[in-house]
């Protein structure tokens, strides 16, 4: 892959910078403090630990005060992390926020669908990597494709068809879940996915960056670059935290409803995921179970496969959720006016 980018590197042109060059550390530590608090909050969660609510609440307070301190600076003619003056063009703002809902959806998937098949159809890594390898594939061949055959086609229209492709893909995978016991069934599913994604790719950078002007698109590409990591770590945490969440909920809910195990064993089930919830596979199980009574044996592991399955249900909602927000945000793209391409946002858009 980097043999690729370097192979294309004359199309990447620089612009010179006349502005001036000082640092924003405030900004810099606000925005850190910002993204950082509200993702660390979540992986918190996710763990089980102490103090979510505030990690949470000083990611949110300092995303605030770093909008309120960029417009600041930006009134006293000062230097600023980003200037807050591109978040006045409606074609750059849609774009951004299409940007980290795809990598929302992105990174929902990518915690998702390994989990289930490693611990439902209890896949190694090769055989993980190859049921998953539609989804790739059509992603790259379809944004290499639409990136060189848009043609005439209004780019919101584009995005529109990518986010609905997407957001049909992964809602087709969640009743699958419970019921293959091959990774095959997937293949249409992450295929529709996949081309979705990959029509987003072809179109979301160029479309966000096209409305700015070539001194300040390097700016604007770090922000949408910005956008895209941060919505894929969100993505990939918010999508664990429920999983696990639901999984320890259904886990102890099913264990207490059991009339095969013991009332002292559902304690104890409880109070152990209350500390460390974990997806584990039945094949992972069964030597934890060896010294149980038979049935005992045979009612935990219906009720982990159970358990499990609901709790990558529900995970897989995060993605399709954020397909769903993406595709109403393309309607809003629909009305604005098709942006005019600019040579910088191109070449900028291969970073």
């Amino acid at each position: 892959m980097i043999a690729v980018v370097l192979s294309q590197i004359k199309l990447v042109h620089d612009v010179a910078y006349t502005g001036p060059r000082q640092i924003d550390l405030v900004g810099a530590i606000l925005s850190v403090l910002g993204m950082g608090g509200l993702v660390l909050g979540i992986l918190v969660w996710q763990e089980g630990g102490e103090f979510v609510g505030l990690l949470i609440a000083i990611g949110a307070i300092a995303l605030a005060l770093l909008a309120y301190w960029l417009v600041r600076r930006k009134r006293e003619g000062k230097p600023t992390l980003l200037d807050p003056g591109l978040f006045r063009f409606p074609h750059f703002t849609s774009g951004i926020s299409g940007q980290l809902l795809q990598n929302v959806t992105l990174g929902g998937a990518m915690i998702a669908l390994p989990i289930f098949l490693q611990m439902t159809l209890e896949y190694n890594a090769l055989k993980t990597g190859l049921t998953l390898a539609p989804l790739s594939l059509s992603m790259f061949g379809v944004a290499l494709l639409a990136g060189r055959k848009a043609g005439g086609r209004r780019p919101s229209d584009i995005i529109l068809v990518g986010f609905a492709l997407s957001t049909v893909g992964i809602a087709l995978i969640i009743p699958i879940v419970p019921r293959t016991h091959s990774g095959w069934w997937l293949f249409v599913p992450l295929l529709i996915t996949g081309s979705g994604l990959g029509l987003l790719v072809s179109q979301l950078n160029n479309y966000t960056l096209s409305p700015i002007e070539e001194e300040r698109v390097s700016e604007a590409a770090g922000v949408n670059s910005a956008a895209g990591s941060f919505g894929l770590s969100f993505g990939l945490a918010v999508a664990g935290g429920i999983m696990l969440a639901v999984l320890a909920f259904s886990f102890t809910n099913l264990s207490e409803d059991s009339k095969v195990i013991p009332p002292a064993q559902q304690q104890q089930i409880a109070d152990s995921l209350e500390d460390d919830a974990e997806v584990i596979s039945n094949a992972q199980l069964e030597p934890l179970l060896a010294d149980e009574p038979k049935a005992v044996q045979e009612e935990i592991l219906h009720i982990n496969k159970e358990a499990r399955d609901r709790s990558l249900q529900v995970a897989l909602l995060v993605p399709v959720l954020a397909s769903l927000l993406g595709l109403l945000n393309a309607f809003r793209m629909r009305r604005l006016p098709d942006p005019k391409p600019a040579s910088s946002a191109e070449g900028v858009a291969l970073g």
